[in-house]
């Protein structure tokens, strides 16, 4: 794609194929913080925390496993591999990072849903700035009281 062409919002997100799919990367994500303590979870388990019913979570799962990112047998656990695991923790690390800064806004209303769109949609240019402006505001308290000043006394008028 030019840079100076526009495409479809679909079109954007289908420029690199190797790429997970919003929903893999949501069930990879889910795997990792479900397993975070025992280093294993279980289809009812990661069902009940996705919302979805099982049958959902086994047909996912496999498709993962088929691109090795995680083990599973049937009605056994679910253990991310190696590879599985550092997309996990990189997927949390990003959910982490826009839900952070989304808050540094003072955004309250549907910051999960929020969070979550956004995730799946921004670029690794983006992330590194985000990440660059939160280290700056953390480092310079007095610049964010500043910042939430002024968004407070924009909030009332």
């Amino acid at each position: 794609m030019q840079e100076h062409e526009f495409f479809t919002f679909r079109e954007y997100m289908r420029k690199d194929q190797e790429l997970l799919s919003a929903s893999a990367e949501d069930y990879v994500e889910m795997i990792y913080r479900l397993s975070e303590k025992n280093g294993f979870t279980r289809v009812n388990d990661l069902a009940a925390a996705l919302n979805v019913q099982p049958p959902s979570v086994t047909k996912m799962i496999q498709k993962l496993a088929d691109i090795n990112l995680l083990k599973y047998e049937k009605y056994g656990v679910i253990m991310l591999e190696s590879n599985g695991v550092v997309i996990g923790k990189a997927l949390l690390n990003r959910h982490n990072l826009i839900e952070r800064f989304l808050t540094l806004l003072n955004i309250k209303d549907g910051l999960l849903d929020s969070t979550e769109k956004m995730e799946h949609t921004i670029s690794n240019e983006i992330l590194r700035g985000i990440q660059d402006f939160i280290e700056f505001f953390d480092n310079n308290p007095q610049v964010m009281n500043n910042f939430l000043t002024f968004r407070n006394s924009k909030d009332k008028h």
